[in-house]
């Protein structure tokens, strides 16, 4: 894996999804490192990109209530156990599980494998409420997945607060997850 600044300098044979990350970061003038790899199907090939990017993903959950009412992206360290009941109280929300891969694409125009705060771009309905662990919060960087899961993405979390938020009309709330047995 080789270390890039920016976009690819070629885009052909990209998806439109990636491609429209890159465009959109740019147009916000949002500086990031990529590096681009065989979808991370262990925690072997995770760790791997980790040292390229020298930063530690971030665990990206979609969750929803029982009802499908409600859309959640959760962003949290690669390190911590999620646990339902710890979040569901938090949030006051009943019963949350994780939402279909057609939800996923419906709002976020992800697919599984590669979920990823970069989604709420394409959430123009604002259907789907941002939650950040207080723990990425204090990170100087966030890793995360360009809308696909063959690249991977290190930007200064300010930015992503900032700029990128506010850019797609999405606030955040700060849970505190332990993540502990």
């Amino acid at each position: 894996m080789e270390l890039f600044s920016g976009r690819p300098e070629n885009t052909e044979g990209r998806l439109a999804r990636e491609v429209r990350t890159y465009d959109y970061l740019d147009e916000l003038g949002i500086e990031y490192t990529r590096t681009d790899h065989e979808p991370a199907d262990n925690m072997e090939a995770c760790n791997a990109i980790d040292a390229v990017l020298e930063v530690v993903m971030c665990k990206n959950l979609f969750l929803c209530n029982r009802q499908k009412t409600n859309f959640y992206l959760l962003m949290m360290p690669g390190d911590k156990k999620f646990k339902t009941k710890e979040l569901s109280s938090q949030i006051n929300s009943a019963r949350l599980s994780f939402a279909e891969p057609q939800d996923m694409l419906r709002y976020l125009d992800i697919e599984p494998g590669a979920v990823s705060v970069m989604g709420l771009m394409n959430d123009k309905e604002h259907a789907v409420k941002l939650l950040i662990d207080e723990d990425v919060l204090g990170s100087d960087y966030i890793g995360c997945h360009p809308c696909v899961c063959t690249s991977s993405l290190k930007m200064k979390t300010s930015d992503v607060i900032h700029k990128f938020l506010p850019a797609t009309g999405h606030e955040f709330t700060t849970v505190h997850l332990v993540g502990e047995d």
